[in-house]
């Protein structure tokens, strides 16, 4: 048995099989095996109706509310029946995609509240950028992915609408702390080696930033990795999603957070925009 788990959250939406795929992807690179979440989340569940009680006589009142009471249990029901169906369909294409073993899991609650509880052998969670639950509007998030990845202990893969096999990774680097965690996480797990690694650096240049990012290259040389090291000028956002399709990247590499002083509380401005723009999957590091 694999001592280590790739968490992979599904709700069923459009993103799930990718999702599936990522994590099996990531579970045979690692030798890991496949934990798939799925949650029951009461504060995405629609009221079956307005409450009308308090303008109502007592039987009048006392019927709806008996109604509301069987509607209410019912639609439990069918949505952890619903779970179940979301949950056996995961592990067959788990099992189709080569992830072996798989286990599945269902939960009440909200994701973020629970992402750090998953235990000491969680690796690796995987996710879709927008769920069933989301505004499918462009530039809209997934409302739960931000606060996912600020809770979350352990790397964070977004995955992408569709599967690409990985074999070339961009890293975007800022000498912060979240972004040294990715290449210390790119030379010691085996999820990255073998891949091309472009390690990318954009803004002002100094003597910090050259030496944190000579030190980066030297590691990732060491292991293994051939490394294209580039500086560039210019708006993070904007460089980052030019490199990746310039350079055919499928991966994109990076802290969630650089050194803004309310990294705390939000994360970071360019990680949220890459996640937004992009259109391949994410790995994110705090």
């Amino acid at each position: 048995m694999p001592t280590s788990k790739i968490v992979a959250c599904t709700d069923g939406s459009i993103y799930a099989p990718s999702v599936y795929q990522y994590a099996s992807w990531a579970a045979q690179r690692t030798g890991s095996r496949v934990h798939v979440l799925h949650m029951l989340n009461p504060h995405y569940e629609s009221p079956v109706m307005t409450d009308l009680s308090g303008t109502m006589g007592f039987n009048a009142r006392q019927n709806l509310l008996d109604e509301l009471v069987e509607l209410e249990a019912a639609n439990a029901r069918i949505a952890i029946k619903r779970g179940e169906a979301i949950l056996q369909d995961a592990e067959e294409q788990l099992r189709a995609y080569g992830a072996a073993p798989v286990s599945a899991e269902q939960k009440h609650g909200a994701l973020s509240e629970f992402v750090g509880t998953l235990g000491d052998d969680a690796e690796l969670l995987v996710l879709g950028k927008r769920g069933n639950n989301a505004n499918f509007e462009k530039g809209h998030l997934g409302s739960n992915l931000e606060r996912v990845i600020r809770g979350c202990p352990y790397p964070v893969l977004v995955a992408s609408r569709d599967f690409r096999q990985p074999e070339r990774f961009l890293l975007a680097f800022d000498g912060g702390e979240s972004s040294r965690k990715a290449v210390d996480y790119a030379v010691k797990a085996p999820l990255l080696q073998g891949m091309h690694c472009s390690l990318l650096h954009v803004g002002n240049v100094s003597t910090a930033i050259e030496g944190a990012l000579s030190e980066a290259s030297s590691q990732l040389l060491s292991a293994g990795f051939e490394v294209a090291v580039e500086h560039r000028a210019g708006e993070p956002e904007k460089v980052i999603e030019s490199v990746v399709d310039s350079e055919e990247i499928d991966l994109l590499v990076m802290g969630a957070y650089g050194h803004s002083p309310i990294r705390h509380l939000f994360v970071g401005s360019t990680t949220t925009a890459m996640i937004r723009s992009v259109k391949l999957p994410v790995l994110l590091f705090r």
